[in-house]
């Protein structure tokens, strides 16, 4: 079988410009970075067109696969080919899963974003700006510390760790400053992966540059004695920090294989941050193109609902259509079939795993939007196995469709294209985030692990219920909540899969992100610096005779 990246390599890609001019982009918005890729000017684009905004999540992720960038590139091809003036607006790949397990973000087949060596490695260097943006403000604080400390901050209650774009287990948690007065006061911190850094968050939802720098300044980094908390701009590290991000706020153009215009910005994980690509990129799509297909990370449990209640909820976005993807493979490990297992006939395990997307569909409706389900097709699936999945879907009220984007490109997702079109077009959707501001910080996270993840009860220490109460008391009452938490279930075990009811989601750790604007409930297990799996995906990945990168999926 053809690997994704000799499909890559071998597309045609039309000069960036071609590509700005087909989006309706205006040459002064376009900087070239090189033949293929660009950075978008939003000051240099008029706005006020509306167009309609898409979102593809999908089931429970397994090792099988799912497909979500898949699909949301061969439905915008798919779109395109049949009169739909459709443009995509995806997250950035991270370094992270590229060298570790899941590998890129670019899609796959002849679904994919590109050129994909560029996207997935550096790209355009705002993952850089971001870790070097947050590590700024780190070192800031303990020079300030070091030099007297006028803002007696308690050293024991700094809450901005480090962070870096590589899974690198063993700087979680470390102690840092030893070797003498001279490199400061030693305490506990740790590092997280550039994913989960709030400055991610906040340029991935801030407006504009004055928006980005006034939410840098919110930052809270920690504490005094008397527990009054601390912000960037109480350092004066808000405006050196929007200094290192004033390129990297402007979106990113590149192509599809079928040669759709795609902005490619910003990249929080969803299982340890809100998963969505930025405002500013979405917002631009929306002011040049009819459509807009966009996605949220991992199932709908995280990424949709943090899509809803977090990005639209601050950003004034009304989706007009959910797509849900499914597999027969990833549905059949749902139903108890090992990975090793797949390749033969299953019926009953679809059957039994369908519980996963049913309830998928079930949650994404109590946001009041309208459902379709893209059965992403891979070679093994039988015409039987796929027939569960479109009855399942159908006895809850929602068409389902094979597509077959990664062999066909966008017409492997015609069907599917039509069908979100319309729906689309009929504007039936009632949009409303799933809880009220003024519902309590607790109240929210429980109201998420009851509502999405089925849960008899969302549990905390009272140290948790002490401080969520200390930020309300504070003013922070108000904002969304981010659950942190494992992407595999709907509860916190990853190994319980399905559809499972009564379990208890604990919080173990909550955090204030008050520049994005939410509240961050850490959940089970999640960590939020990943560690290498036992063969990291590095060890596959090399230059070849020719200078060409080898290896990267």
């Amino acid at each position: 079988m053809t690997i994704d990246l000799d499909i890559a390599r071998a597309a045609h890609l039309a000069p960036i410009a071609d590509i700005a001019a087909r989006a309706g982009l205006p040459d002064a918005a376009v900087e070239p970075y090189g033949r293929h890729k660009a950075k978008i000017d939003r000051d240099a684009v008029p706005q006020g067109k509306d167009g309609k905004l898409i979102l593809v999540t999908a089931i429970n992720p397994t090792p099988a696969g799912e497909g979500k960038t898949t699909t949301s590139v061969g439905l915008a091809d798919a779109m395109n080919r049949i009169g739909k003036r459709t443009m995509l607006a995806l997250r950035e790949p991270s370094l992270g899963p590229c060298f570790g397990t899941k590998g890129g973000a670019t899609g796959g087949g002849y679904a994919q974003v590109v050129p994909m060596e560029d996207i997935n490695l550096h790209f355009t260097g705002d993952f850089h700006a971001i870790t070097a943006a947050h590590n700024l403000l780190a070192a800031m604080i303990d020079n300030h510390i070091h030099w007297g400390n006028a803002l007696d901050i308690d050293v024991r209650r700094v809450v901005w760790r480090r962070v870096l774009d590589v899974n690198d287990r063993a700087l979680r948690d470390i102690v840092q400053s030893i070797g003498g007065v001279a490199n400061g006061y030693p305490r506990e911190s740790g590092f997280d992966i550039t994913v989960a850094s709030e400055v991610m968050a906040i340029l991935c939802l801030a407006t504009d540059l004055a928006d980005l720098q006034a939410r840098l300044g919110r930052i809270v980094i920690g504490y005094t004695r008397t527990r009054a908390p601390v912000t960037a701009r109480d350092l004066k590290a808000d405006g050196a920090m929007a200094v290192l991000l004033k390129e990297a706020i402007k979106p990113n153009l590149v192509q599809t294989i079928g040669g759709t215009p795609a902005l490619i910005h910003g990249g929080p994980f969803a299982n340890i941050a809100h998963g969505c690509n930025s405002v500013i990129a979405t917002r631009l799509g929306l002011d040049l193109a009819d459509y807009v297909v966009t996605e949220a990370g991992f199932g709908a449990d995280l990424g949709a609902e943090k899509f809803f209640d977090i990005k639209c909820r601050q950003a004034g976005l009304k989706p007009a259509v959910a797509v849900i993807v499914a597999t027969v493979r990833a549905l059949k490990m749902n139903g108890g079939v090992a990975k090793a297992d797949l390749a033969g006939e299953d019926v009953d395990a679809v059957r039994r795993g369908s519980v996963n997307l049913v309830r998928h569909i079930e949650n994404v409706r109590q946001f009041g939007i309208p459902v379709v389900v893209a059965i992403n097709h891979f070679a093994t699936d039988s015409e039987a196995e796929q027939t569960v999945i479109r009855e399942a879907a159908a006895t809850h009220g929602c068409e389902a469709f094979v597509c077959t984007h990664w062999a066909d490109g966008g017409a492997g997702a015609e069907d599917l294209a039509h069908a979100v079109a319309a729906l689309a077009d009929k504007d039936a959707g009632q949009f409303a985030p799933l809880y009220d501001n003024d519902l309590p910080l607790f109240a929210k996270i429980n109201t998420v692990a009851t509502r999405i993840y089925r849960a008899e009860e969302a549990v905390a220490e009272p140290s948790v219920h002490a401080q969520l109460a200390r930020w309300e008391a504070a003013g922070y009452g108000h904002l969304p909540v981010c659950m942190a938490k494992t992407q595999y279930s709907f509860s916190t075990d990853p190994a319980l899969l399905g559809a499972p009811t009564g379990h208890v989601v604990k919080v173990r750790e909550v955090r204030l992100s008050a520049g994005a604007g939410f509240v961050v409930a850490i959940c089970g297990e999640v960590m939020t610096m990943p560690g290498l799996p036992k063969n990291p995906a590095a060890e596959g990945i090399y230059l070849g005779p020719d200078g060409e990168i080898e290896g990267l999926s």
